[in-house]
Formats: structure tokens, sequence, C-alpha cells
């Protein structure tokens, strides 16, 4: 029988043939770990004397959450960070080097391997057809040391997309609306495989959103198959030499087919608290914004940027609107400012935040005040994700989100 992408790079690693459902012990080809929980992976490793890195220039440790640190006691976090990469010679990726995701993409993951990381939005790098999966922080520790891991193997939900996009409707507005239909938790432990004319079309910015949101209505994994769009990835990367087609087989079983019409979608905002509580943007005009935040590891690859740039070029944000902007790399940060685009949102008078996670998780930059509303190109919307319970956050895509900083409120142009 025919195998699925899951099933097929989980049998090459595990060096046999195996089938959703079955229990595999697998070799780790890329582990990781941000601010938020590399300290607990390392205090853990050390209680069970295994602070070790078996294969340290593939182990990276990432300061990316707290970045730069807003208080002592994250500081003393990253500190732990440090002397263990110091210890192991494992990779060190400090403050203002960019989000973990989007790091591991530009220099660290290949098709075929298999990334385990101690964040949730580890799946990102599916989109280079890797089997990358996020985990808690001990059995990455284990990881780290022995280089193996544990996995059972998932079944796979079939992501059909055909049709092109409508003006200004863009791979996080499928997403969006996806999740809107398998639910938060509709696909926990399974698989989503994106395939379709419209996924194979797709520039590899578009597919890392895919990818990176896969979690959000609880898959292990958001994977696309390899190609020629994955090859020319990897040769602006440096890394041609680690590509390989990988395609899941015509007679491949899934546990569920799910079939959209691009040309039919819609911009779409998920709204508080939940991703799965999704609407068109069209129905939200009367949702004043206090902050929009266009950034994070869904939506701060340049390509975002220039989207952003585009639409607030020679335009103010709205007087009672805060526009935060953080680009998700310092390579992403480089490449904007000398296309000029770090210029125009200053000019547009918004606030360029270090390249981080930033007010995403809501350790420090961005916090919300009480009864605030933000709306985010991110990827969570969860009561107090951004700091303060007592605010609302709402998702979008790059174009929703430069728009609604201009009109003060959720608008689609």
């Amino acid at each position: 029988m025919g195998q699925t992408l899951a099933e097929k790079i989980i049998s090459f690693r595990s060096n046999k043939e195996v089938k959703a459902g079955d229990f595999v012990v697998v070799g780790v080809d890329v582990t990781a770990v941000q601010d938020g929980t590399g300290p607990l992976t390392i205090q853990e490793m050390q209680k069970i004397n295994l602070e070790k890195a078996i294969n340290p220039e593939r182990t990276i440790l990432f300061i990316d959450h707290a970045a730069p640190s807003p208080r002592k006691e994250l500081s003393n976090a990253h500190k732990i960070m440090r002397d263990f990469a110091k210890k192991t010679g494992a990779v060190i990726s400090e403050v203002g080097e960019g989000v973990c995701h989007q790091r591991l993409i530009e220099d660290y993951i290949n098709p075929g391997e298999i990334l385990i990381g101690a964040d949730s939005h580890i799946c990102t790098s599916g989109a280079l057809c890797a089997f990358a999966t996020g985990m808690g922080s001990t059995d990455v520790g284990i990881g780290i040391a022995l280089g193996k891991t544990w996995l059972k193997v998932p079944d796979t939900f079939k992501i059909y997309v055909y049709g092109k996009f409508q003006e200004g409707v863009c791979a996080k507005d499928l997403i969006l609306y996806l999740i809107g239909i398998i639910g938060a938790d509709g696909a926990t432990y399974k698989a989503l495989e994106f395939c379709g004319e419209t996924i194979e079309n797709m520039q590899m910015s578009d597919r890392f959103t895919l990818s990176n949101m896969a979690v959000e209505a609880g898959a292990k994994v958001g994977l696309i198959a390899s190609d020629q769009i994955t090859y020319n990835y990897l040769k602006t990367r440096g890394r041609v030499d680690k590509y390989k087609e990988i395609k899941a087989d015509l007679d491949a079983k899934y546990e569920r087919i799910i079939e959209i019409d691009a040309s039919k979608l819609e911009s779409m905002v998920s709204c508080p608290h939940t991703v799965d509580n999704t609407k068109p943007t069209k129905e939200l005009k009367h949702i004043r914004v206090d902050q929009v935040f266009i950034g994070s590891c869904t939506n701060g690859r340049i390509e975002d940027l220039r989207i952003a740039a585009n639409i607030l070029k020679n335009k103010k944000r709205h007087r009672d609107t805060r526009l935060l902007i953080s680009p998700a790399s310092k390579e992403v940060f480089l490449q904007a400012t000398k296309e000029g685009l770090i210029e125009i949102f200053i000019q547009a008078n918004a606030a360029i935040i270090t390249p981080g996670c930033g007010p995403c998780v809501g350790v420090h930059a961005g916090a919300l005040a009480d009864g605030e509303v933000c709306l985010s190109t991110q990827n969570r919307n969860f009561q107090g994700r951004m700091g303060n319970p007592n605010s609302s956050i709402y998702l979008s895509s790059v174009y929703t989100a430069a728009y609604s900083a201009i009109n003060g409120y959720i608008s689609k142009e």
C-alpha cells in the first residue's frame, strides 16, 4: 500500500516501512529549544546526568521569546542556555537573530529530515517536507543527548486546494478558513498534508504560513511535498545539495480528505479567544483596533513586509492605533532595510521591534491594556496571550493588518 508524506519520512529515518498507528524509534536530525522551554530542558538533562549534545552543530538554542530580556529572572534563564551551549558546543541563536522557526528554515532544515523542538510551532519546517514537530522539554532533552526519539506514526488529513486566490486573499486566509472547518482540536495528533494546484504554485513563504498553523487544529505536523519551488528555495539558502524529492504515493491512505476552492475564499479573521472562531473580515468592520502587530513566525518574512509596505507607503497609521512591526529574523530585517521598507514603516509612524517573537508571546514588547483590542498576524489569540487576560486579540493576514492600522478598525481595504 502507498504511503503518505508522514509515513515516508518516518520510514526513512526508522529504517523500516511504517504505517499510521505504528510506534517507532527514529533518528533525529535537528533539535531546538527556545528561552521559554530551553532552561527546563537543560535542568531536566542535568538531573539525569545527560548534559550533552550528541549532534551539537544541529542542536540550536534560541533566545527569541524574551529578547532582549525584560527582567532579571529571564536574564538568568538566558544564562543557563548560554552556559549549556559553551559546555556542549551547541549553537546559540542570540538576541536579535530572530524567531526560532524562521531561523530553522533559513539555515538548518532539509527535506526528509526529522526535527523535534520544545515549541509547538516547530511544525513550520514541514513546508520543507521535514517531519517537524513540537514536544515537551524533557522529550527534546533526550533527543539532544541521544539523537533519537519515539513517535506514533500519525494518520493524515489530505488538504487538497485548487483555484487561484482573489486579490488580497492569501495563504493566511486559507489556513484560518481551514482551522474554522476542522476546529481547534479536530486534527489532534494527525498530519495535515497540503497539496493541489494552489499549493504547487505557492511561494515558500506562504507554504511556511500553512505549516506553521497546522498545530492550531491540533495537528502533529503540517507537510508539503518537496518540488521545484523547494529546490529553488534551498538553492538560495546554499543547501541545494540537501534537496530530495518526496511525494505521497497516489494510493496512500488518508483518514480524511478536505477539498477547498481557493477562488471562493474571502479575507478571514480569527476572533477572540480561539483560533477556530473564524469570520469573514467584512463582518467585523465595527471592531475598533487599539494595536496592530505585523510580524511573528507566521507572517514576519520579507514577503510579508513587502505587502505591508506597499499598503502603508505614503500613509500614516490611525492616530488611535499603535502599529508594531517585527521582522522574523536579522536577515529579514537587513533585507527590509536595503529595500527601503523600514523607512516606509517609520514614516507611517510604526514602531520597529527587534527581530524575535515580540508581542506575540506577551512577555514584554506590546502588552495590551485592559479592554484593548489587537489585530495581529501571529498564530494564536488565546485569552491573555499578549500579556493581559482582559484584552482581545484578532488574527488576520498582513493585508488586513496593514489596512486596519490605517483605518483604525478591522478592514480588508
